[in-house]
């Protein structure tokens, strides 16, 4: 049912795209921005208090529906399941955007690839090259598709039922709408959203870079996961993006031109500098990786089944 669940939900998103910010997920913001209002006094009991009520309800709910569904039917739970990762997933929701700047940057059309980059990254670049745009489309295309797809994979096989893609999605969004990648005090109000995230991410962001590996130059994806990951700021990003950047044989992190000076982060990967070619072997990978993630699945099934 896993199997069946997750294929369904993909060929829904690719017919109709759920988006990144669909009613669901704009009601729960809305949750979280009043309970912030009540909770937030610098305190960061109050921190951990407001992320408890953010999740667990929403857990209890959905955990609830899908047992209750399952006693009347088994078909009606896989229903519920279908329908959870359409809301948590988000396959499209990252690719089109890929796609944009991928056939933008074929045709030579710069302002219209640096533009769809400031909306999609949300910050502003100063006029970054072909070479730095490629480069921080196949880093942002890497980082969506574990977040939007292989995380929640993983954690829709690792617990019961929708409450694993679900957990991951709150926690996601809570860890954006309240903590900061910035150094926090401890007693922020955010800090244990963040601390959170990591910890639920942790399992996901690993497997994706294993799967990375397998489907890419699995050699170099180690080499890199192991020599450079350490050095990114967020460590679960730098795994990501040092086995993609490995398996692809590109060259990733280095700093950027932005409003202000120069912003500097490491180097990720081997190989040659991003150009559009590899925009397009990022798809492959993704795509690969996506089909190895199938494949594993069917035979957890089968394996179900003669058991």
């Amino acid at each position: 049912m896993t199997l069946f669940s997750l294929i369904f939900a993909l060929l829904l998103e690719q017919w109709r795209p759920s988006g990144d910010r669909n009613r669901v997920i704009l009601l729960f913001l809305s949750y979280a921005d009043a309970l912030e209002r009540y909770f937030n006094t610098g305190v960061r009991h109050h921190g951990i208090a407001a992320w408890v009520a953010a999740v667990v309800p929403v857990l209890i709910v959905t955990g609830w529906i899908y047992y209750f569904l399952y006693n009347l039917s088994p078909l009606l739970a896989c229903g519920w399941n279908v329908a959870i990762l359409y809301f948590t997933m988000g396959f499209r929701q990252f690719g089109d955007t890929f796609a944009e700047i991928k056939e933008a940057l074929k045709n030579g059309d710069l302002l219209l690839a640096r533009k769809l980059l400031r909306e999609w990254r949300g910050t502003p670049e100063d006029e970054p090259s072909s070479q730095e745009i490629a480069r921080i489309t196949i880093e942002l295309g890497l980082i969506h598709s574990h977040r939007y797809v292989f995380a929640i994979i993983v954690c829709f096989v690792v617990l019961p039922g929708p409450l694993g893609p679900v957990l991951y999605r709150l926690a996601e969004l809570l860890s954006e709408r309240w903590g900061s990648r910035e150094p926090q005090a401890p007693d922020a109000f955010g800090h244990f959203a963040v601390k959170a995230f990591d910890a639920i991410d942790w399992i996901p962001a690993r497997s994706t870079a294993v799967s990375f590996a397998i489907a890419g130059n699995f050699e170099d994806a180690v080499y890199c996961w192991r020599a450079q990951a350490a050095s990114w700021i967020d460590h679960a990003q730098g795994i990501i993006l040092a086995s993609g950047a490995g398996a692809l044989g590109v060259r990733l992190g280095d700093s950027l031109r932005e409003e202000g000076g120069q912003y500097y982060r490491p180097e990720l990967g081997v190989g040659e500098e991003a150009d559009m070619d590899f925009l397009q072997s990022t798809v492959g990978l993704i795509w690969r990786t996506l089909v190895l993630w199938l494949l594993l699945l069917l035979l957890l099934e089968i394996a179900s089944w003669v058991g």
